[in-house]
């Protein structure tokens, strides 16, 4: 007998779980898309993403749906209630395809038992319309410990960060200045009837009207640009990359910065790029050979120098550090299932543990950029303050920028709908002895 896939919710409906169990969307998707048909992958990456995005708010409603909540072994099908609810309540789908689709996933989920308390709760959910949120998680759609402490750190504009991070960011291009200007390749774009403009503040950055698969980008193949945010363009402008310089991209992985480096001056003598995940530097080699460029990848713990440095000083160091991602949760909405509260203050030990080994490989002289993607202050600017503490003879260089906003030690961008992520970056310079 011929195998048979299991329907496309029913397939969503574990990846949920897998995120659920720690898996990134990164992680399990691939996977899960692998086991349909090509025309149904699109559809299960949507509802992965919509599902995770609006997950808190699904989870609300469902559990006043619920008596009480379903054993352990049955949790799937919490999950594919879930996403019949997604698509509720969110998409424009027949109701009664929704509902029978999802009975009907249930039974091929080996839980036949539970297809009428699918079915029930489905049909009232349909026929009542969402309840009202019973708080906050419910109402804003991210887990509490965020929400409290956004309202902490950013008490005018913590509604505004989580709308942000509610939305579909949009999709934004680095165009290679080796090859082409923004002016030309937006002329590109135009005459192969894609819309877009001039990213405000990145001098490379091309924001489309609407995402479109990368093969329909002109001269995408031959390098002529790359998918990247607005606000990780920033960090060759804060550099001041000149002819001559070593470089190195700590933490490099996958790769976007390092190629922006290397784009954004020709005459570089070398650029290093480290990072500690075996998996990941394949990544960085790819972008890199679309591309034409040449850097020297290393695969090490950048904060153990003894493990990879040769005893050569850089001139120029950027150190994006691993964060709690809290600025780029749009992209990425499985951060809001995944992230704890308690990841916050080891990822500031190793920021700070970070920042100190790259000090001790910085040439005197010479300019260091610490970058986060993340929104909260004790990844960001208190990182910097404790560092200045302990390296009185650092000086920090005032960001002078017509982006994001002064934190004393740095400058913050906050999600914007309808253009950057979040970012945080501070520059050091190490003064000749």
């Amino acid at each position: 007998m011929a195998y048979q896939p299991l329907p496309f919710r029913a397939v969503a409906a574990n990846v949920l779980l897998a995120v659920e169990n720690g898996q990134s969307l990164s992680q399990c998707l691939p996977v899960a898309l692998s086991q349909l048909p090509p025309e149904q992958r699109p559809q299960l990456q949507a509802i992965c993403y919509g599902s995770c995005r609006w997950f808190h708010r699904l989870d609300g409603e469902l559990n006043q749906r619920l008596k009480k909540p379903l054993r352990k072994p049955d949790r799937v099908v919490h999950h594919l209630m879930l996403v019949a609810l997604f698509q509720l309540r969110f998409s424009e789908q027949a109701t009664y395809a929704i509902l029978n689709e999802t009975v009907e996933a249930c039974r091929e989920l080996d839980k036949p038992h539970l297809t009428g308390l699918v079915n029930g709760v489905l049909r009232a959910a349909e026929r009542e319309g969402a309840p009202e949120p019973e708080d906050d998680s419910s109402r804003f759609s991210h887990p509490m410990w965020m929400i409290e402490k956004l309202k902490h750190n950013w008490p005018d504009d913590w509604q505004a960060i989580l709308g942000a991070n509610n939305t579909q960011a949009p999709m934004t291009l680095r165009v290679n200045a080796l090859r082409f200007s923004r002016d030309e390749y937006l002329n590109l774009l135009a005459e192969a009837g894609i819309g877009a403009l001039a990213t405000r503040f990145a001098p490379y950055g091309i924001q489309l009207e609407r995402p479109v698969p990368v093969d329909r980008l002109p001269w995408f193949d031959d390098g002529a640009a790359s998918v990247q945010d607005e606000a990780a363009q920033l960090c060759t402008t804060l550099l001041d990359l000149q002819p001559g310089q070593r470089v190195l991209d700590a933490c490099a992985a996958p790769g976007g910065k390092t190629c922006a480096i290397l784009e954004a001056c020709a005459g570089l003598t070398e650029v290093v790029a480290i990072d500690e995940s075996a998996e990941r530097l394949p990544r960085v080699q790819e972008n890199l050979d679309r591309l034409d460029l040449i850097a020297t990848l290393t695969e090490a713990d950048a904060a153990n120098t003894g493990q990879w440095w040769d005893g050569q000083a850089f001139d120029r160091i950027l150190l994006d550090v691993p964060c709690s991602a809290t600025g780029v949760i749009r992209r990425h909405p499985d951060i809001k299932l995944l992230r704890r509260e308690s990841d916050i203050v080891p990822l500031a030990g190793i920021q700070l543990g970070l920042l100190q080994a790259m000090w001790s490989v910085l040439k005197p002289g010479g300019r260091l950029v610490y970058a986060t993607c993340s929104v909260f202050p004790q990844e960001n600017h208190r990182i910097i303050q404790r560092f200045l503490k302990q390296q009185e003879q650092a000086q920090l260089i005032q960001i002078e920028a017509a982006w994001g906003r002064n934190m004393d030690t740095g400058r913050q961008l906050l999600p914007d709908p309808d253009s950057h992520d979040g970012f945080f970056y501070a520059v050091l310079e190490k003064p000749e002895p």
